[in-house]
């Protein structure tokens, strides 16, 4: 797939999320702190000396969120479309679950519901390494419990012999 050339918005956006979670930032983030805290004495704690750091915050914040919320938004979309592509692949795995993300709230709750009794049948199995679809899940388990009682009967009969 040929990457496209990102806009002018998005290169800086990239950059500037990158280095505020950077040391560096937090570092000089600190210092400013420090220098604001020290220069109190010198401006005698007046308005403006408090007025310039909470300016400066309200502003540096304001503006952080919605960058933030740009980065998180384009990391949940890649997150997603791996997912999306790793259940498609996956012979095993629920096709319905792709695009999930689109349910309500409500929806999601019932999916919840499914996945618990899921996490139930697999605490039954004493195999680690199982994973399953709810479907697959549940046919192995009534696979299991009639191998078990077929198995059971076997047993049971050569016994009495």
């Amino acid at each position: 797939m040929e990457k496209k050339k990102e806009s002018f918005f998005e290169q800086l956006a990239t950059k500037i999320t990158c280095w505020t979670g950077s040391s560096a930032a937090f570092g000089i983030a600190l210092l400013v702190v420090i220098v604001w805290g020290i220069s109190g004495p010198i401006f005698k704690y007046s308005d403006t000396w408090q007025l310039v750091i909470n300016t400066g915050t309200t502003i540096i914040t304001f503006m952080m969120v919605f960058l933030i919320q740009k980065s998180q938004n384009k990391d949940s979309k890649a997150i997603q479309l791996k997912l999306n592509e790793l259940i498609a692949a996956s012979r095993h795995a629920s096709n319905r679950m792709v695009d999930i993300e689109d349910l309500t709230e409500q929806e999601l709750d019932v999916l919840h519901k499914y996945y618990q009794k899921l996490s139930d049948i697999s605490e039954e199995d004493d195999d680690i390494h199982n994973s399953h679809s709810i479907d697959a899940a549940t046919n192995l388990e009534k696979e299991k419990v009639e191998h078990r009682k077929k198995h059971h009967k076997d047993q049971t009969s050569e016994s009495e012999s």
